[in-house]
């Protein structure tokens, strides 16, 4: 799916292999299997760090005796005295877990997923945990979290389908009457039922939903309004690490990436400009900088300050632009 202009090994120096993995077992692991092309044996072992090493070590202990964190389940029991949405309560830390490659095994000998649901229970409404509650980012992270841990999630997934607008993807406002997609509501749905999928195989109906709302953003080329074919936001391109809830192309593009690995198939063609937008995010040492985090506290940094080069976002975009540019070559 190219356009004739340089490939990621043209702008990727040989000392990024070197940077790279120069960090925590977390990101180090998915360099070694994505990136360096290591063996098995090496990035399993490096992944096996995670409950004992690093970012993963450091928020294992944080975790409450009664299996949540920060008291809360989207948000802290107690105020933090920092300004903006925190991101220190059990889904928030739940999701890090997961996306750092954390071995669900290490939760379920706590028996973390039992204890979550005697003790979590969502601000809204005080609804049981794993039930899920009205939103759909929300109930997203929880489908999500679910399936890692071996819950039975099958109802959230349902949810889903009867909660699927009918341009084909979904809107976090809907109970307030909302009823146009929105692109972040779309993508974070997208990924819960994806690593529902990966885990179950889905059903009929969630596949179908699965496919009709990743068909809403590729109507859209991932960048735009349908309506009047502007840029639907100025957040679209601006990449920051942690990606917590926030649309952005190189986070909808890797859901694609990893979409296409479950499903077998090619990139569609309708990614190209979105896979250029992250393209040109490139530095000229091949690294991506990161960008303004949405603020609020976090229980410790896990990526560099605004303005910086970002392994993590590094991370991500090479992944990206690998997948991509590996069905060039197939295609040539």
């Amino acid at each position: 799916m190219g356009d004739g202009s340089e490939t990621t090994s043209d702008r990727r120096p040989d000392r990024l292999l070197d940077w790279l993995p120069d960090a925590d077992p977390a990101l180090r692991w998915q360099v070694e299997r994505d990136l360096a092309g290591a063996s098995p044996q090496v990035w399993e072992r490096t992944r096996a760090r995670v409950a004992t090493e690093g970012f993963g070590a450091r928020l294992l202990a944080r975790q409450d005796p009664d299996g949540r964190w920060a008291g809360g389940a989207y948000f802290p029991a107690q105020p933090t005295g920092v300004d903006g949405q925190p991101w220190t309560a059990t889904t928030w830390s739940l999701n890090a877990l997961r996306e750092w490659g954390l071995d669900p095994q290490v939760l379920r000998a706590r028996r973390t997923a039992e204890l979550l649901e005697r003790h979590c229970r969502w601000e809204y409404d005080d609804l049981p945990y794993w039930d899920g509650e009205v939103d759909c980012c929300v109930n997203a992270f929880t489908l999500a979290n679910g399936v890692w841990l071996g819950r039975d999630v099958d109802p959230l997934a349902r949810w889903f389908v009867e909660q699927r607008l009918d341009d084909g993807g979904w809107n976090c406002d809907r109970i307030d009457g909302a009823r146009r997609s929105s692109f972040h509501s779309t993508l974070n749905s997208l990924a819960g039922l994806l690593a529902h999928e990966s885990a179950t195989g889905g059903t009929v109906a969630t596949r179908a939903a699965r496919r009709a709302g990743e068909e809403y953003l590729l109507s859209r080329r991932l960048l735009y309004r349908r309506s009047t074919g502007e840029r639907v936001g100025p957040w679209v391109d601006r990449f920051a690490h942690p990606f917590r809830w926030r649309y952005d192309v190189l986070r909808a593009t890797d859901h694609f990436r990893r979409a296409a690995a479950l499903d077998g198939g090619r990139p569609d063609p309708r990614l190209a400009e979105a896979v250029a937008v992250v393209r040109a995010a490139q530095g000229p040492d091949g690294r991506w900088i990161q960008g303004e985090r949405d603020p609020g506290a976090v229980w410790f940094e896990v990526d560099v300050p605004a303005g910086e080069p970002s392994r993590w976002l590094t991370l991500y975009a090479l992944r990206v632009l690998a997948w991509w540019e590996s069905d060039v070559e197939s295609a040539r």
